[in-house]
């Protein structure tokens, strides 16, 4: 009997072994695919608010550049 618990309980932990590493395998993918969602988002936002700031600075520089214009 008790050759077949220690067969059992080997089999049992050789599973759950298994089972931790399959499942911590998805985990860690999932988080990369996650990582790089996110990544490409902000990438995108950055990019966007960047060439707004862009516009902005030169509106701001021609409103200037108009207004030593007009005043001299």
């Amino acid at each position: 009997m008790g050759f077949v618990l220690r067969v059992r309980l080997a089999s049992f932990f050789t599973g759950a072994a298994v089972a931790s590493f399959l499942g911590l395998y998805i985990l860690h993918n999932d988080y990369k695919v996650a990582h790089d969602s996110i990544s490409q988002q902000v990438k995108g936002l950055t990019e966007s608010l960047d060439r707004r700031i862009s516009a902005l600075e030169k509106l701001k520089e021609n409103e200037t550049s108009q207004s030593v214009e007009a005043t001299e």
